[in-house]
């Protein structure tokens, strides 16, 4: 049984920031993971905008942790090389209500410490975006958007990178303290640990109530979206938002750092985490409600519609509550528990980080770790250089001459350097994120099966061992010519 300092339970973007933040110290860490990947839940099926910090009760931790995530961003995807790109937001208005709303919601943002909020007119609203419908709007210059898969990705590689060991495929199923020592069982093993941390999403309640911390309802919200074509993406500078109610931002349009739009979310309460599926009359809500702010929404432009959960902390009466982060050495000695990590999380992330490493030295002193290193290169996107490094980068490795994935015009030298990615993650889906190959137009009409022969032959995965993304998602259950040509016998 291999024996840690300190095991995060999730893998998620706050998992991977916590378990980065405590490689700055000489620790043995191991992240546990029940998917196949860092980024298959919450932390990949989100709206990807980070948030100014206007929309958050004064005095709560999502209000100051966001602002901090916000203020850090440029500074840390300059470090990790992520995308982000801080290109404003707007919240649209129409009616004198509206407007009082908006104001209130300024004010807010300046006492949560938010900067560069302000009323802006109708000329100047359609300035910025030509295309949004209102008559006024509130426009924070410091929101943006990032890639959160390359930015989950990011995390995790440097975490491992500094030391950290990341365990996939590893559901835990019970944990035990004994002899001041924590054992946490897993659906393939055991690990025996001085610290635990609970950043397991979705799965928050059921850690906590392992650890002895019982009694945190936790609901799913579930959001629907639909991704459009880059054609659109153009018409669309900045996200896009109605004025927000006091629990929900509404249906918003929000580009992408790679130039497409997403229209979306919708806010359902579900009880089945792990259901993903996109009713038609939920696509057909999300574009009726979302024309009303920005008309250019066509059904010839959909190419894939997603959705996700966030995991939200309610009281007796339902009431959506506060991040909760603690320690209860009355419960659950030397364990971090974190419960309700939903929106602003993609922005505190690492805030968070940094808060669960000093509650920790409440209670013991870490050595530094002087061998830390905070800067992590990402794979190169060879579409987006000049052409004299794209030739050079073609005379250096013949790969980058080969495109694999037409839409995105990702090359074979990134799909092999994806294949094999620090994390050793080897599914479909992992070289999806780190690559965007399959994101396209056809997604993945035409790279797919090129990808799938390029990891079975550089990997040796047999093709009926070769999975879409999720534990039982195998891409192959057998040869269709042995089954046709068996069949013709009989």
């Amino acid at each position: 049984m291999e024996q840690f300092d300190v095991l995060v339970i999730g893998a998620g973007v706050v998992g991977s920031a916590i378990a980065r933040e405590l490689t700055r110290f000489k620790l043995k860490i191991g992240v546990l993971e029940k998917n196949l990947d860092v980024c298959y839940e919450t932390s990949g099926r989100n709206s990807a905008v980070v948030h100014g910090g206007f929309a958050y009760d004064e005095g709560t931790l999502k209000a100051r942790l966001c602002v901090e995530g916000n203020r850090e961003m440029t500074k840390l995807s300059q470090e990790l090389d992520f995308t982000f790109l801080r290109c404003g937001k707007v919240l649209v208005g129409k009616t004198e209500e509206d407007l009082a709303t908006l104001k209130r919601t300024i004010a807010q943002g300046e006492r949560n410490g938010a900067t560069n909020l302000r009323l802006i007119d109708k000329e100047e609203l359609h300035r910025l975006v030509p295309a949004a419908v209102g008559e006024f709007a509130m426009y924070s210059a410091n929101s943006g958007i990032l890639d959160p898969f390359g930015y989950t990705i990011a995390l995790a590689e440097n975490a491992a990178e500094n030391g950290a060991l990341y365990f996939f495929d590893q559901e835990v199923t019970a944990i035990l303290r004994q002899d001041g020592y924590y054992l946490v069982n897993t659906s393939r093993g055991a690990f025996k640990t001085r610290w635990v941390i609970n950043s397991a999403g979705l799965g928050c309640g059921q850690i906590s109530d392992m650890l002895g911390i019982k009694g945190y309802h936790v609901i799913g919200s579930k959001g629907d979206y639909i991704i459009l074509d880059r054609r659109t993406g153009p018409m669309l500078p900045m996200p896009v938002y109605p004025v927000p109610s006091n629990t929900y931002m509404g249906i918003h349009v929000t580009n992408t750092t790679d130039g497409n739009v997403i229209i979306g979310p919708n806010a359902e309460t579900v009880t089945d985490f792990s259901y993903y599926g996109v009713p038609q009359a939920n696509m057909d809500y999300l574009a009726r409600s979302a024309s009303e702010i920005w008309p250019h929404i066509h059904k010839a432009d959909y190419i894939r519609n997603y959705s996700g959960i966030l995991p939200k902390w309610v009281d007796d009466k339902g009431v959506i509550q506060d991040f909760k982060i603690e320690i209860r050495p009355e419960l659950a000695p030397n364990a971090v528990n974190l419960v309700g990590i939903e929106s602003p999380g993609l922005t505190a992330a690492v805030p968070i980080g940094r808060m669960v490493a000093e509650m920790m030295q409440e209670y013991e002193t870490f050595s530094p770790n002087q061998d830390f290193q905070p800067k992590r290169t990402g794979i190169l996107r060879f579409e987006q250089q000049d052409d004299e490094t794209k030739a050079r980068l073609i005379a250096e490795n013949p790969d980058y001459g080969e495109i694999i994935c037409r839409c995105e015009k990702v090359s074979k030298a990134e799909i092999l350097k994806a294949i094999h990615n620090p994390l050793g993650v080897s599914t479909l889906t992992g070289i999806k994120y780190r690559t965007r190959s399959m994101m396209g137009r056809c997604q993945g009409g035409y790279c797919q099966t090129r990808i799938a022969r390029l990891m079975e032959e550089e990997l040796g995965i047999l093709p009926q061992d070769l999975r879409y993304a999720r534990r039982d998602s195998w891409m192959f259950t057998g040869s269709l010519r042995e089954e046709v040509q068996a069949y013709g016998k009989a």
